[in-house]
């Protein structure tokens, strides 16, 4: 019980961490802990999909304060680089948030901050982008065990 309680929370971590500007990787828990059988695959979906639009979150909160230090040396982009991201973010709005799964969606999800995004179609969008990901990710590995 005790194990399979910190697997499950080995896997909040991975995905949480996935999701923020961190170098996670949440898919080979994922699939590690399916392959090992010992948690309910839909657990394993809805741990890891709570932890992944939560990490999402923090990007979120991020790009909520982040705009005020654009002019700033340190600042993490450029100028151009932040004014680009805006405007695809305007022209193809909220609706990028379904890409967030992806590997630089992570960026989608500061400036939806920086665009305050209104919190709940945030968080609605990214959960269904995250969760449909991993129930993706569940499934081809179901198929490739046969």
């Amino acid at each position: 019980m005790l194990a399979e309680t910190a697997a499950l929370g080995g896997l909040f971590l991975a995905a949480f961490g996935a999701a923020t500007i961190l170098p996670f990787q949440s898919e080979l828990v994922f699939v590690g802990l399916q392959l090992g059988g010992t948690q309910a695959l839909w657990l394993l979906v809805l741990v890891a999909s709570i932890g992944n639009t939560l990490g999402s979150v923090v990007n979120y909160v991020l790009g909520l304060g982040l705009e005020r230090y654009r002019h700033r040396r340190w600042f993490p982009v450029t100028e151009a680089q932040l004014e680009k991201a805006q405007d695809w973010y305007a022209r193809w709005g909220v609706w990028s948030l379904l890409l967030s799964w992806a590997p630089l969606g992570d960026g989608f999800t500061v400036v939806a901050g920086i665009m305050r995004t209104p919190i709940w179609l945030f968080v609605a969008l990214v959960a269904l982008a995250k969760t449909g990901r991993y129930i993706i990710l569940a499934w081809l590995t179901a198929l490739t065990l046969g």
